[in-house]
């Protein structure tokens, strides 16, 4: 690996910073004033529409892309820097540059699996900005971490597909620019590979038959930005046999192709939320005094500051890694280091961002800081695109492996 960014990635970088510090973080508390006066509180402030032009004006818009058709046509390791970048700010900045979950996901998988006709009638709307997506795959009556439990019905009724079942923590459900669900769910439900019993179909949200039931909220956050995280129930949801995402059994193979770019970059834009973390933390101890001296001064706090910058570097050449291999030898040469960051990174940014709480006492758990919130993303992340425990079962069974 060469760990010097290209001229490409260099010259994004000064755009994105120079866009950060101009327009992203000065938007953060007009957004928020914006939300509390919308009629729809899960619509989009007028900020962020301004800060999206922009972005786009400087050509810092759908960068998440690889395919020089649909995006900027970045590698891995070109685009990870950018999306740490935006991690500082992931209420506003990722939604910006048209790179925030699930839409980036979702536009993954039409740009790689779907028809001519849903990337026209949907991805194409996406890569513009003009309207939200979601991806419905978790379930409250089953444990998703292993998708082959899914009990959404996805039934054949002669030119239709008829969808029953309940989902839960539907990420952007809530937007009303929301216009398209990929729905996951079995067309095959006694078939004997578990794996081929799944299929994708695309569902409009004005699907006669799918209710948008509730907010989820997130140790008490309703993530409005990102279109909140919704308990959506399919109650005989009729669409045409031509909406299936590629291949009739096929459900299985494209969540996994789908989840691997979304692992890093989750673990990209987290390394941005810990540096934030940390730069608010060494503010904070060099504005405070306890005890007769700066807490900057304080020994544990030298402490926390030291443990912290350790962490983040290690964790920064370990996404480096992976999205090197992803670029050198595809999602499956990667496996193992996809894993690895999809444990290690939430849970390490987690307990930075926790120090950086504790640092400022009552303001860490409070509004005034985005402390709490970033905590509150970091540990769901923990649970997101798979459990800890799954990725480390899938990761030690591979190691063991090698033994017998």
């Amino acid at each position: 690996m060469d760990f010097a960014f290209d001229a490409r990635t260099e010259e994004l970088r000064g755009k994105l910073l120079a866009f950060m510090d101009e327009h992203v973080y000065p938007a953060e508390a007009v957004a928020e004033e914006q939300r509390t006066a919308l009629a729809d509180p899960w619509d989009t402030p007028p900020v962020v529409e301004e800060l999206k032009a922009e972005a786009r004006r400087q050509g810092l818009w759908n960068v998440f892309l690889p395919d020089k058709e649909y995006g900027a046509g970045l590698t891995n390791v070109q685009y990870a820097p950018l999306a740490e970048i935006t991690g500082r700010s992931p209420q506003l900045a990722p939604t910006a540059l048209n790179c925030a979950a699930p839409d980036t996901g979702n536009m993954e998988v039409l740009a790689q699996f779907g028809t001519e006709e849903q990337r026209k009638r949907w991805l194409h709307p996406l890569l513009a900005g003009e309207i939200r997506s979601a991806f419905a795959m978790t379930e409250p009556e089953v444990a998703s971490s292993d998708a082959t439990n899914i009990g959404t019905r996805i039934e054949r009724d002669g030119d239709d597909y008829v969808i029953t079942g309940r989902k839960w923590y539907i990420s952007g459900a809530m937007n009303p620019r929301c216009e398209i669900f990929i729905v996951m769910g079995k067309t095959d439900p006694e078939g004997a590979d578990p794996r081929r019993q799944q299929s994708m179909v695309l569902v409009p949200r004005d699907t006669p038959g799918v209710e948008i039931r509730r907010a989820m909220r997130v140790y008490g956050y309703e993530d409005h930005y990102h279109g909140g995280h919704a308990e959506v129930v399919f109650d005989g949801a009729r669409v045409p046999a031509a909406n299936v995402v590629g291949e009739e059994g096929g459900g299985f193979a494209i969540a996994q192709a789908r989840l691997g770019p979304g692992r890093i970059h989750h673990c990209m834009r987290l390394i941005g939320m810990a540096e934030r973390a940390i730069e608010l933390m060494c503010r904070r101890a060099t504005d405070r005094t306890a005890f007769g001296k700066p807490l900057a001064a304080q020994g544990v706090v030298q402490e926390w500051i030291a443990d912290s910058r350790v962490a983040v570097e290690q964790l920064r050449l370990l996404v480096l890694k992976t999205a090197w291999l992803m670029d050198t030898v595809g999602n499956r040469g990667a496996h193992t280091e996809i894993q690895a960051i999809k444990i290690a990174t939430p849970r390490t940014v987690a307990g930075i961002i926790d120090k950086a709480v504790q640092l400022h006492g009552a303001g860490g758990v409070g509004q005034d800081f985005p402390l709490a919130e970033l905590w509150a993303a970091a540990r769901t992340l923990r649970l997101a695109d798979g459990p800890d425990e799954v990725h480390q079962r899938s990761l030690a069974r591979r190691e063991l492996k090698k033994y017998r």
